[in-house]
């Protein structure tokens, strides 16, 4: 199926990331314009060299998505390039495990908190007002399969990941009157090369691709998902 987002602002964190990459990359391809936001914005221009002074793509200035000051002056920039945001699309986010809960040092628990949840909170608190004020906004967040239960030594990652989830449901009661649907995908191990280093015996294959993951966001983010809200959808590949 081919999308078409022409005229259609699309908001990416983490778009220096592999998945954020390949988000923008599945936008730009369905016409869309671009805020491509992220903490190394420095690397935009080796990774994105087609779209560097376009009038239709923006480079927000380096952003960490868990200060709310960064994020309203990033917020601020892409509303004075393009007068609009109609799409957010969180991908930022990071993984840590290994130790057990009473082992886990407390600057590791608020790392994942901050990157996979408070990022979360932040950019929407942000953008949201944005979406009021049009009466249209689409949230697309980026949570993992390991929202769905505890396991042993992944107890701060579940967690942040877990608050993303509630988060998205309870954005999409609060604002479902008002146009805006807010979404999340639950992906299983994406196959990233940071991956396949951290589990060299395990069978690829069965891993969900990024391309996959962005094709599930482009539809999320569309009109043919606007009866979708609240949902947590799994993307798991054949794992």
């Amino acid at each position: 199926m081919k999308f078409d987002f022409s005229n259609q602002v699309i908001l990416i964190t983490g778009a220096a990331g592999m998945l954020g990459n390949a988000v923008a990359r599945k936008f730009y391809e369905a016409g869309a314009k671009l805020s491509l936001v992220d903490l190394s914005s420095e690397k935009f221009s080796t990774l994105y060299p087609e779209l560097v002074d376009s009038a239709d793509y923006l480079f927000a200035p380096a952003t960490d998505v868990a200060d709310p000051d960064s994020v309203a002056t990033m917020v601020a920039a892409t509303d004075r390039r393009f007068g609009k945001i109609d799409v957010l699309v969180n991908t930022v986010g990071g993984y840590r495990a290994g130790t057990p809960v009473h082992e886990t040092p407390l600057s590791e628990w608020d790392l994942m908190l901050k990157i996979n949840a408070l990022s979360v909170l932040t950019t929407c608190r942000a953008v949201i007002p944005h979406f009021l004020r049009q009466k249209h906004g689409k949230i697309i967040n980026i949570a993992s399969r390991a929202a769905l239960g505890g396991s042993a030594h992944h107890a701060a990652y579940s967690v942040s990941k877990t608050a993303v989830v509630r988060l998205t449901e309870t954005m999409a009661a609060e604002l479902k009157d008002a146009g805006i649907n807010v979404n999340c995908l639950m992906p299983g191990v994406i196959d990233t090369p940071p991956n396949r280093t951290a589990m060299p015996d395990a069978d690829f294959s069965t891993w969900v691709t990024t391309d996959a993951v962005a094709d599930v966001i482009l539809f999320l983010a569309s009109d043919l998902a606007r009866a979708v809200n609240g949902a947590a959808i799994p993307v798991y590949g054949r794992g």
